[in-house]
């Protein structure tokens, strides 16, 4: 019989690992906790009606991406692909409109997406979310900006860059989205199929294609920012303005649009590594009119999400520090078989005051129990019935192999 295996674009992630996975959530903790964001927990599985009107039913996503199904109750369910759009639901459904304004949330766990897999990109996938929801002030927009800024700076990742643009909104994006099709009607036959089927039902996609002759089509694409109306040109300026206000190396890139229907007005995304190779650690922008998609009233929002992987890769390449990986301080040897029931008792008395311990569980040899103690502990403490006898226990630094004999409260208050 064949082993089972982990589907295809999912892995298991290891202790290994996790550990470094840890270190991100809780610095993404402590930035949330000093800009005043409280964490949520949402849902995995929404209603599909939810991101096919939400995100957008032109998008990737919801065409080709989403893991949908029909429960016993005969509803469309889908596993969430995202997570801004399940934030504007929650908001909404806990009549968070009554609380001060903006309300600043954010979370993370697994989203779900049917692409191709490669490295750091999988079909199950971990991500972060930071949403600012009830404000149109463009300054809003900066505080999100610099909070996913300041958590790079705080993991050490270098070189950072926001790579910004404006997509305008329902007023202003027709003018744009006309000016876009009569630019790339002659040259409507050689542009991929995927961009061939956007033309009529989302031209703006087009720039975001990565096909090289879609980009060579579009390199000379008119600009939307000569079709902004006056409010989104103003939000636009006094964005910047903030930017430079703070120091953020900045770049407009009008070829920016991100890959959702929700997003009006900014669009951006962080940048990190050197000039040349620098990777995309975050995107995100505002999406003024995601609640009325969904049937909410106008709620003025922004936000961004970034994944861990992604994050945790690009950390690895640039040898960003993850902390201490966390292992046991002590492993408590047992010299003779007779007193295994002691170093369990040993074991919880110093776990019990919050030092991190394991002994063995296979009724090694002690040659074999140090050995184990070498490879996983600082200090080895070793009882037999000679240390019984004392009331003490021989305590081996694994490190510097030195060693001293301690009484149990000695050894608690040394380690702690």
């Amino acid at each position: 019989m064949e082993v089972i295996k982990a589907p295809r674009g999912t892995r298991d992630i290891l202790g290994s690992e996790s550990w470094k996975w840890a270190y991100v959530s809780s610095i993404c903790r402590e930035v949330a906790d000093d800009f005043g964001y409280k964490e949520v927990h949402l849902p995995i599985f929404e209603h599909t009606e939810l991101f096919s009107r939400g995100v957008g039913e032109t998008t990737d996503i919801v065409e080709k991406e989403m893991y949908t199904f029909e429960d016993r109750g005969g509803r469309s369910i889908a596993l969430r692909p995202e997570m801004t759009a399940s934030m504007m639901r929650s908001y909404l459904e806990n009549e968070m409109r009554s609380a001060n304004q903006p309300v600043k949330l954010w979370g993370i766990g697994p989203m779900f997406r049917y692409e191709r897999p490669q490295k750091g990109r999988y079909r199950q996938f971990q991500q972060m979310d930071i949403e600012a929801i009830g404000a149109q002030d463009a300054f809003v927009d900066l505080e999100v900006i610099n909070f996913s800024m300041e958590l790079y700076r705080r993991l050490g990742l270098s070189n950072l860059q926001v790579l910004i643009n404006s997509v305008g909104c329902p007023k202003c994006r027709p003018n744009y989205r006309k000016k876009l099709q009569d630019f790339l009607k002659p040259e409507h036959d050689k542009l991929c199929d995927s961009c061939k089927n956007r033309f009529d039902r989302n031209p703006l996609r087009t720039l975001d294609c990565k096909r090289p002759v879609c980009k060579e089509i579009t390199a000379n694409a008119p600009s939307i920012m000569e079709c902004l109306c006056d409010e989104c040109k103003e939000h636009f300026d006094k964005l910047m303005l903030g930017l430079n206000r703070i120091g953020a190396v900045v770049k407009h890139d009008k070829r920016l649009v991100r890959g959702l229907d929700y997003y009006t007005k900014t669009a951006f995304e962080i940048l990190s590594g050197d000039l040349g190779s620098q990777n995309a650690v975050c995107g995100g922008g505002r999406y003024d009119n995601l609640s009325e998609a969904i049937g909410g009233p106008h709620v003025p929002s922004v936000g961004f999400a970034a994944g861990i992987e992604r994050i945790v890769l690009t950390m690895e390449a640039q040898g960003c520090s993850f902390g201490k990986e966390p292992s046991n301080k002590v492993y408590v040897v047992a010299a003779e078989p007779c007193v295994r029931i002691d170093t369990m008792d040993l074991v919880r008395k110093l776990r019990m005051n919050g030092i991190s311990a394991d002994m063995d569980y296979m009724d090694r040899s002690m040659k074999s129990q140090m050995k184990s103690a070498g490879n996983m502990a600082q200090y080895a403490c070793i009882i037999g019935s000679e240390e019984l006898a004392k009331g003490i226990i021989t305590v081996k630094n694994m490190s510097e192999s030195t060693q001293e004999e301690l009484t149990i409260e000695q050894l608690i208050s040394k380690l702690k």
